[in-house]
């Protein structure tokens, strides 16, 4: 039967419940049990770590998509020491799927935008599960647009299944908002760091991915279409999706690899989910060594690389 969702961490949370209770009965009944509790705990943090290092392509789809797993709010919250979020697309309506806003990030001021998923189930449907209308992406394109004209760089964070793809999305042009998004993306003559941090599904995830770095944390994931998706229309059989999350060649690793991204964050053993604050640190490091690579090019320059950087995708050599 294929996982649904990623159930390790509850299993270990089991064990190291027994190991506690264990603990106590040892306190209770004054027996020293300290040697083999030690044993014990020492093995399940062996398999735990072995676990996390070996994980399926689909495991960390599962991972990537865990209500638990730290969203753009989490990072701005830990990244910037001053914040202001703005909203709107000065057209329709505010998209509350996409966060956008200023921040302070190490005295730089930085224009920074991401997708929002929520964690509850209240803040899931107010958020839309992440997924923007094209009254997002216009958002999106204002706060660009103004980062341009204030030389501002943008941190991007990636983290969405995809465009909303409902009739009133279609009906106020879903496809050529994100298409307007991605020219603009590619275009603006300021610095441009992208940071997946959690699903990086379709047209929804590249719209706002495009820019000059493209980082992704180690149990993120990105792809054109869901393994779910895909196994419906290759095979019409749902069921054949941890199949396809190994043939898309969607994680952090297989993009490395294949050089379509410029870097891959380790995330702490038990993942970002687990472990926020060390995680956070990592992506910081990263966005401040990026940002110092990229200060000192002239506008001209950035845009020409980045086109160069873009048109070197797929590129086959060879006789």
């Amino acid at each position: 039967m294929t996982k649904r969702q990623f159930d390790f961490e509850n299993q270990y949370q089991v064990l190291k419940q027994k190991v506690e209770d264990l603990m106590e009965e040892s306190r209770i009944h004054n027996i020293d049990l300290s040697e083999e509790i030690a044993l014990l705990e020492n093995k399940m943090a062996r398999i735990r770590e072995s676990k996390y290092k070996n994980l399926s392509p689909w495991e960390r789809v599962l991972l990537s998509r865990s209500p638990d797993r730290p969203g753009a709010a989490d990072y701005i919250g830990y990244l910037c020491s001053e914040w202001i979020e703005l909203h709107g697309d000065r057209l329709f309506g505010d998209d509350q799927a996409i966060i956008a806003g200023l921040g302070m990030f190490h005295g730089m001021p930085l224009t920074i935008i991401g997708h929002r998923k929520g964690k509850t189930t209240s803040q899931k449907l107010q958020y839309n599960f992440g997924m923007p209308h094209p009254e997002g992406f216009r958002k999106v394109m204002r706060l660009l647009k103004q980062a341009e004209k204030f030389r501002r760089p943008v941190l991007s964070l990636v983290d969405t299944s995809g465009a909303f793809p409902g009739i009133g999305a279609e009906e106020r042009g879903q496809a050529s908002a994100i298409a307007e998004t991605l020219m603009t993306m590619v275009s603006i003559k300021v610095p441009v760091i992208s940071v997946v941090s959690g699903e990086g599904g379709s047209g929804g995830a590249l719209a706002l991915a495009i820019g000059d770095r493209m980082v992704m944390l180690s149990n993120s994931v990105f792809s054109v279409a869901s393994p779910e998706t895909c196994s419906s229309i290759l095979f019409k059989d749902a069921a054949r999706v941890e199949d396809m999350a190994e043939a898309s060649k969607l994680t952090a690793a297989d993009l490395l690899e294949l050089e379509l991204i410029d870097e891959l964050i380790e995330e702490p053993v038990g993942g970002a989910n687990q472990d926020f604050e060390n995680t956070a640190r990592l992506v910081e490091e990263s966005i401040l060594k990026h940002l110092r690579d990229l200060s000192d090019k002239e506008p001209d320059i950035l845009v020409q690389e980045r086109f160069e950087k873009y048109r070197r995708i797929g590129t086959v050599t060879g006789a």
